[in-house]
């Protein structure tokens, strides 16, 4: 966790702290305003004199009863009445008691006589409701009917309550006199104390508080233009702020409509020119990154269909950047790319590992190899060295052949040197070959600029050179043939240097591998037949082109194969068009000629790995286009019966130039 978020959490606690304090003072202020509120509805406060004597009285008792003398010891007994007294029972009769101990009943006019008519009435136990009457002067009424009763007194049951204290609590029998004294200092000691207390539990929560404010005012100051420079610069921000950015630019950049209202029924009818269209997706430019540069290569991912990668080459106006600019560019992120990988010499070619998605590998001007890794930063994790052993001379071509568990890099070099390197080794190459030509004038060496290999084939492969012919060579030494340059087979054709050649891909249930395209800055683009790799020449032979495609109107940079589609092929030239043909619908002209951008040349073209429904192309102005095909990326069933006849037409109308092993039989039959 970093320093801001702790001490963001320190902040927040701090706060929640500061508001409980709060909350518990003001909730006890307003317990004591319920209270004086209450206090004075009741009527005097409570801490007056007289509620304390009130309190005093209550808690000692009928004490003071005793002392007067108002019950003699008799009467205060239960159930006894006092000696000379008159029992009043309920009814309508009473009792008169003498003191001999018999009771006379008197009727109810005479109850209610007494001498003086002043009598003190007084409460016996609890458990009778009898009032016992003293007659202060006694008097004699001669209607008096005396009545003698025997008086019998029944034991009275004494109620017992009993607590937990009874067993521990001291009775005092005789209170002291200071008592009520002791019992009022007391209760005002413990009220003074309670209210102490709570002022000095006020005076310490409004201190924490006020501290509390300082240490968050003191957290969330103003930062001064130095601190906020160096946050600004803290890798961990930058960090931050690159991932989050980059979200943020995907969901803007999706083209998803989010407020599609799926209860309207869709538009009724089609586009007439549905199938036969070329649509551009996106366009990927950065001036920071693609100002004053050209695109020299491009690579689709091999597992993120959406991801592709673009080199480019120096830009001369700015001198402190780097020379060589890799840029991995999301389908989803248009703005920006999603990584950078730096050089210190132009990149002329990059690909993708086929077999280890983060790998990025380019060929640099210098003649150094490069590897670069999405998980690591913008410098290269691996070079090679600029020795004897490998490159010394630009790098145009680099393929990667094999399998997952068996594959290498194979690079080569305008000195005609082909390396073969292992991924994870680029000290030195795992192989060397040099290509070179005994019938050339000046140098026997072969300048390459372009190589491929057939699918499924590892050792043999073809290069295309400067001086426009094309060459097959091997790796290794096979039967018939011997490692290097095969010099005597000659594929004659162009007048200028060869930019692009690209075998058919092996796909379907008809095999079109031997053949191959080849473009050119003479303008044109020709369609080859290889010869068989067990029939090599042992004198000088010149192999001519199948076909020329001559519709080009400037040097035409780059052209491959449809990946899907057997009959289809695209090419991109220095007039900024993007022409895509159909061989089984015409040999003649492309189906559909597109300008892109603004008219600058387009140096690369590259399908994309699995449908071929976008093409990426790269301009000499910096700029990466996408464009989608639509439904000329899906093949009929026919399409490879028609692409047979296709070929045996174009042989069959001498188009093969008179060449005897481009035997019609044989390409009919697919090899």
């Amino acid at each position: 966790m970093s320093s801001m978020d702790k001490r963001r959490q320190e902040i927040e606690a701090k706060r929640a702290k500061l508001a409980e304090l709060r909350k518990a003072r003001s909730d006890r202020q307003r317990a004591d305003a319920e209270r004086r509120t209450s206090d004075q509805g009741a009527g005097p406060s409570v801490t007056s004199k007289k509620d304390v004597e009130d309190l005093v009285n209550a808690l000692v008792g009928g004490r003071s009863g005793l002392d007067s003398g108002e019950l003699t010891p008799s009467s205060s007994m239960p159930g006894t009445p006092a000696f000379g007294h008159t029992v009043n029972l309920p009814g309508h009769s009473a009792l008169s008691i003498s003191g001999s101990g018999r009771v006379s009943r008197q009727s109810d006019q005479q109850e209610r006589l007494s001498v003086g008519n002043t009598t003190m009435v007084g409460s016996s136990h609890a458990a009778t409701e009898n009032v016992i009457e003293r007659t202060m002067t006694p008097r004699t009424f001669p209607d008096l009917i005396d009545i003698e009763h025997e008086l019998f007194e029944l034991p009275h049951k004494e109620r017992v309550i009993y607590n937990k204290e009874v067993q521990t609590t001291f009775f005092e029998t005789e209170p002291s006199p200071d008592y009520e004294a002791e019992l009022r200092q007391r209760i005002t000691r413990e009220r003074e104390s309670a209210e102490v207390e709570r002022i000095a539990r006020d005076k310490e929560l409004e201190e924490e508080s006020v501290k509390l404010d300082e240490e968050i005012e003191q957290e969330i100051r103003e930062l001064s233009e130095e601190e906020r420079a160096s946050i600004l610069a803290a890798p961990e921000f930058l960090e931050f702020v690159e991932q989050s950015s980059k979200i943020v630019q995907r969901a803007l950049n999706d083209g998803y409509d989010y407020i599609r209202d799926y209860t309207i029924n869709a538009e009724s009818g089609g586009d007439d020119s549905e199938g036969k269209r070329v649509k551009r997706v996106c366009e990927f430019w950065d001036e920071r990154y693609g100002k004053n540069r050209s695109i020299t290569g491009i690579d689709w991912s091999p597992k993120y269909p959406e991801l592709s990668v673009a080199s480019y080459n120096k830009n001369p106006a700015a001198l402190n950047e780097p020379d060589g600019i890799v840029a991995v560019w999301n389908l989803h992120l248009l703005e920006r790319p999603e990584f950078v990988f730096h050089s210190q010499s132009d990149v002329l070619s990059v690909a993708f590992s086929p077999f280890h998605a983060n790998l990025i590998f380019g060929g640099t001007y210098s003649g150094q190899i490069l590897l670069w890794d999405t998980r690591s930063k913008h410098l290269p994790v691996l070079k090679t060295p600029l020795s004897a052993a490998g490159h010394t001379h630009p790098i145009y071509a680099m393929q990667m052949v094999g399998t997952q568990n068996a594959h290498n890099l194979i690079t080569s070099s305008t000195d005609g040197t082909v390396c073969s390197w292992l991924v994870d080794m680029l000290a030195q190459p795992q192989e060397t070959l040099e290509l070179v030509h005994a019938g050339h004038n000046k140098t026997s060496e072969v300048a390459i600029t372009t190589l491929d290999f057939p699918d499924n084939e590892t050792t043999t492969f073809w290069v295309g050179t400067e001086e426009g012919n094309v060459y097959q060579a091997n790796r290794y030494d096979r039967a018939g043939a011997k490692a290097g340059l095969n010099q005597y087979d000659v594929y004659k054709g162009h007048s200028g240097p060869v930019m692009g050649l690209h075998f058919h891909p092996l796909l379907g249930p008809i095999d079109f591998s031997d053949l191959f395209l080849t473009c050119s800055v003479d303008w044109t683009v020709k369609l080859w037949r290889s010869k068989s790799l067990a029939k090599p020449s042992t004198a000088p032979n010149t192999v001519a082109p199948l076909y020329s495609f001559d519709e080009a109107d400037d040097y035409v940079y780059d052209v491959k194969w449809h990946p899907a589609h057997p009959a289809t092929f695209g090419t991109v030239d220095g007039s900024g068009k993007f022409d895509l043909w159909n061989l089984n619908t015409d040999t003649e002209v492309p189906v559909v000629s597109t300008t892109v951008g603004t008219g600058r040349a387009i140096n690369k073209l590259q399908w994309d790995r699995k449908e071929g429904r976008r093409a990426a192309l790269g301009g000499s102005d910096g700029r990466l286009y996408v464009y989608d095909i639509g439904d000329m990326a899906l093949p009929r069933e026919s399409e490879w019966t028609d692409m047979q006849k296709t070929v045996a037409s174009i042989v069959g109308s001498g188009q093969a130039n008179g060449v005897a092993e481009n035997d019609p039989a044989r390409i009919i039959a697919g090899r």
